[in-house]
């Protein structure tokens, strides 16, 4: 009979064993203790003078042991509780043999019964103990759990490994404790290691998932942690934080994703400067788009600078409504109005008057239309909203003679390969323009790369295909994007907002551009699964290359020229001087435009943004070669 075949039997089964080895354990006990007590594997005149205690002890013995419930001990759950009952049993028979042997006027030594309950206790632990062992090893050999490292030797951790050693899905083989005094202990029955020991264990035991188990570690030192776990080639799950726990957002799950954070390839940008604030408070800012994924983290943070009032503009009924119900709980306990607005940043009338009747100081001026595919396919809806919608605001900005005004552009306007690119590259050709002749306002730009969590990039897509079970879809084994977080990419526009000079071009210091291929492997592992080999069937989430998409780029660029920097305060920050058209040049481009979206002409379009556009080019397509670890075409 194999191992799983007795844990598959009935409880009731189970428990009559128990009772049956118990209750034989007790003539057993009772003769080691008078074998002890007379010095003689066989006392023969000594027993054959108490014969009679050995079947009443029996009987006996069975009652107690049923009354105290010794048979319903289950062997993987053997602690204090446990322990304690089995005293409470081996004193209650030696009291029960005492007596007896009393009543019937017996020959027996007063220390046989005390030798007795100290060997029945010894007797009774020990088989629970033998036999945990046994069916462990037998277990192990029969279905081969995951082994895993438990990061935190604390209250957390020894819960954690207490649960795993009672779980079929993974053993926990020793614990890894930054604290120097547990190095060396043994804590859960799992000796402890230092850090600097953790990749050769890893080797050593092959350990395939790392657990975090350190709730009270702050998200950025998490972060870190991860990243350097990641390192060793091993997954990583981490335990949710107490207070995650204790509110409910955990979901249910032990373990939570990994935030964004952890995907970036790099130290997370402090962006927190005293100008933010000061930038900010006190004045009435007013956040265009303010329903998508930037302009809603604009709201959120502005709310920190204590402005006098904040203005929310978006076309889309549904994300202002979500925005101006988020926010206000936060604006209430911070006494700052929020006002949600209606309309088009094409809507110059619309534009114009919200600006005075809210009397507007600063416009973030964040709508557009982002996603390169559906611009692509919407080429003319996609320039007219960007780059006239871009100009719209910013002269209603001139003429109201605001303080400033920051344009949220992207990496993609640097010798772009698609209209999505070439249209926000022609929205800072038209703010430049604007701010060379600006009055009172300070015109700015601000551009970053790929903005991990905001609609449509790819961790969102890639979190649903793995909790559809796969395939992640990959565009090119090779492609590569510059990534920041939401809040990051929130913090480096207004703090943007605060350097501007008038017609700055902003780019953030994001570090090496990270592979998508990459991304989708760690997501996939920090998610729990593996990814699957075509060739050999191991894993269990496939990744699937599905080509270029139109107008998408492999490598995406920060600069158009990286030899025109100039520094800023912040040394994660920097100006970028780049070529301007002149006055008449943009004004000529805008007509253009205008004639091309009135007549709907995409191929005049098209020429427009060849002529204009610096660096403008189509992707030409790139084979995709086969990748060895998913050997998916």
């Amino acid at each position: 009979m194999r191992v799983s075949d007795v844990s598959l039997l009935p409880r009731s089964a189970k428990r009559t064993i128990f009772l049956a080895v118990d209750t034989a354990l007790v003539p057993v006990s009772l003769y080691l203790a008078t074998a002890l007590r007379f010095g003689s594997i066989w006392p023969a005149e000594q027993l054959s003078a108490i014969w009679v205690l050995f079947p009443l002890s029996f009987v006996a013995g069975a009652a107690v042991i049923w009354g105290i419930r010794l048979h319903q001990i289950k062997l993987n759950a053997l602690e204090h509780r446990a322990i304690a009952r089995i005293i409470a049993a081996a004193a209650a028979l030696a009291m029960l043999i005492m007596v007896v042997s009393y009543l019937l006027r017996l020959p027996v030594p007063r220390t046989v019964p005390m030798i007795f309950g100290a060997v029945f206790f010894l007797g009774a632990l020990g088989m629970r103990i033998a036999g945990l062992l046994v069916l462990g090893h037998f277990e192990e050999r029969e279905s081969p759990r995951i082994p895993v490292a438990i990061y935190g030797a604390g209250a957390a951790g020894i819960q954690l490994a207490s649960a795993l050693l009672r779980a079929r899905e993974a053993r926990p083989v020793f614990f890894i404790d930054d604290n120097p005094n547990l190095h060396g202990l043994m804590v859960a029955g799992l000796p402890v290691c230092g850090p600097g020991k953790l990749p050769g264990l890893i080797a050593r035991h092959s350990i395939a998932r790392v657990l975090l188990a350190i709730p009270s570690l702050s998200d950025d030192r998490r972060n870190d942690l991860t990243k350097r776990l990641l390192a060793l080639s091993v997954e990583v799950r981490v335990l949710p934080s107490y207070i995650d726990m204790m509110s409910g957002n955990a979901n249910g799950e032990i373990y939570k994703a990994v935030a964004p954070d952890a995907l970036l390839g790099r130290d997370k940008v402090v962006l927190d400067t005293p100008e933010i604030e000061a930038a900010y408070a006190g004045r009435v800012v007013m956040v265009t788009g303010a329903g998508g994924s930037i302009g809603s983290e604009l709201c959120r943070q502005l709310l920190n600078c204590n402005p006098a009032r904040l203005v929310l503009f978006d076309h889309g009924e549904y994300q202002l409504y979500a925005i101006d119900r988020d926010l206000n709980h936060a604006a209430g306990e911070k006494d700052v109005p929020v006002i949600a607005r209606l309309g088009s940043v094409t809507d110059r009338d619309r534009v114009a008057s919200v600006i005075a009747d809210e009397r507007v100081d600063i416009i973030l001026h964040a709508a557009a239309y982002k996603h390169v595919p559906m611009v692509e396919d919407n080429q003319i809806e996609g320039v007219r909203n960007n780059v006239l919608g871009t100009q719209t605001v910013a002269e209603c900005a001139d003429a109201a003679g605001i303080e400033r005004f920051i344009l949220v552009s992207t990496d993609k306007a640097v010798r772009p390969t698609n209209i999505m690119g070439a249209s926000k590259r022609m929205s800072e050709l038209v703010v430049q323009d604007i701010a060379t002749r600006a009055g009172k306002t300070l015109f700015s730009m601000v551009r970053f790369g790929n903005v991990l969590g905001s609609s449509g990039s790819v961790l969102p897509l890639f979190q649903r295909q793995i909790e559809e079970g796969g395939p992640v879809t990959v565009t090119h084994p090779e492609i590569t994007r510059f990534f920041m977080t939401i809040p990051e990419a929130a913090r480096l526009v207004l703090l943007a907002g605060a350097y501007a000079e008038g017609g700055d071009v902003f780019v953030l210091d994001m570090g090496k551009p990270q592979k998508i291929l990459d991304i989708a492997r760690q997501m996939i592992t920090l998610s729990g699964h593996t990814v699957k080999n075509m060739e050999t069937g191991e894993g269990d989430i496939a990744i699937k290359f599905t080509g270029l998409r139109p107008g998408e780029k492999i490598f995406e660029e920060l600069l158009i020229d990286g030899d025109n920097l100039v520094k800023t305060p912040h040394p994660k920050i920097m100006r970028a001087e780049e070529h301007m058209l002149s006055q008449i040049e943009v004004a000529s481009m805008i007509r253009e435009l205008q004639s091309a979206i009135g007549a709907r002409d995409r191929n005049r379009l098209k020429q427009i943004v060849r002529q204009r556009v610096d660096g403008y080019h189509i992707q030409e397509d790139v084979p995709i070669l086969a990748d060895r670890q998913t050997g998916t075409p």
